[in-house]
């Protein structure tokens, strides 16, 4: 059941337009991560939801009403989506226990006795019982977000909206959240979460968005998208890639400035001495004294990839023609320093296109 519809929302700012065309239905039980680059409009999208941010046009309907429309009380609204900042925005002159009831007092008309008793029920589901009368400041950080979700659920939401609930932690911390995020997902409750924390992401949601280039770039389950991407970006996003391309027009060309830019692409990169020189000698063998001296077949797509989430380095070849296999035309010893160089080696022959994929070996002695 659709609990907010978000109809081609844009925010613009004078300089920038982080929301260009947002169209996307949130149904009630959603775990929705929000991930993409940063200034891609991921915490934009949340603040124009609540209205902390007034969209530049576009509609947000939420359980059926137009919070968009000037008329409506978002006071009203917002007590049915509450908001988790990466901030907390917690009280400081009041006690943690204060700080929990304050809101259900004062907007939903609860007794004092009641909103303690909530509070307190709450504080023992975050495993901050004993915290009650402390303040603030002597929290930690992870505490203290802790808290901010507690004082969240208090008011009995339909939804929760965080941006990036543990960006301002540290690494030791962040668990102890996601971990409240994972039980409250477990319930039922519906969220839509701004996050870099990608294992959480792909463990915790039912719905992943990337998001760049004005919007929601793409979307699907977190098996589509951190396994099977569709686009490029997202991919390149969620394995963390960096890319170095060369494409080769004719024998004329510059290989040994070829050889120059995938050696500073290794090293700029953070390669080891011998991934850089792994590198230039699939390059040269396979390359230049492979298919270009043989097959001769141009243009010639050369692909250098290093992904920081996997820890791998791909070097890939596409070139047309015939189908031509270059270890067939090898000596020994050149297959000898291939192996020693390569983990794993795929060819295969599609759409009158070779297409030759190299994952590097690492951590293994020189050859």
């Amino acid at each position: 059941m659709s609990l907010i519809k978000i109809e081609h929302l844009k925010k613009e700012y004078p300089n920038v337009t982080p929301l260009k065309d947002v169209t996307v239905e949130i149904n009630k039980g959603d775990v929705i991560s929000i991930i993409g680059p940063s200034g891609t409009g991921k915490s934009t999208l949340l603040r124009c939801l609540n209205q902390l941010e007034k969209p530049t046009s576009g509609k947000v309907i939420f359980d059926g009403v137009d919070i968009t429309d000037p008329k409506t009380d978002m006071e009203v609204v917002r007590q049915k989506m509450g908001m988790v900042f990466q901030s907390f925005n917690l009280f400081a002159n009041k006690n943690i226990i204060d700080n929990i009831t304050y809101a259900p007092i004062k907007l939903l008309g609860k007794s004092k006795q009641e909103a303690r008793e909530e509070g307190l029920e709450l504080l023992k589901r975050v495993g901050l019982l004993e915290k009650a009368n402390n303040f603030p400041d002597e929290l930690s950080g992870g505490q203290k977000q802790r808290v901010a979700i507690a004082r969240a659920i208090a008011m009995k939401p339909e939804m929760i909206l965080f941006d990036e609930p543990t960006s301002a932690l540290d690494p030791t911390m962040v668990g102890e959240v996601l971990q409240v995020i994972r039980k409250l997902a477990k319930d039922g409750m519906t969220m839509m979460i701004v996050t870099h924390e990608m294992k959480f992401a792909r463990d915790v949601s039912n719905r992943v968005f990337y998001m760049d280039e004005g919007g929601i770039y793409e979307e699907g389950t977190p098996q589509e998208i951190f396994y099977a991407p569709k686009k490029e970006k997202t991919r390149i996003f969620i394995k963390r890639l960096k890319q170095l391309r060369l494409s080769i027009e004719s024998a004329g060309f510059d290989y040994i400035g070829y050889s120059s830019q995938l050696e500073q692409f290794g090293r700029e990169n953070d390669l080891s001495d011998k991934m850089v020189k792994r590198l230039i000698l699939i390059f040269e063998e396979l390359v230049m004294e492979g298919i270009c001296k043989r097959a001769g077949v141009y243009p010639m797509e050369v692909i250098a990839e290093i992904s920081e989430a996997e820890e791998s380095v791909v070097f890939e070849i596409t070139f047309g023609g015939e189908e031509y296999h270059p270890k067939d035309d090898m000596d020994d010893i050149t297959k000898d320093l291939l192996n020693a160089a390569i983990e794993k080696y795929d060819f295969s022959y599609r759409d009158g296109k070779n297409h030759i994929k190299c994952l590097l070996k690492d951590n293994k002695p020189n050859y």
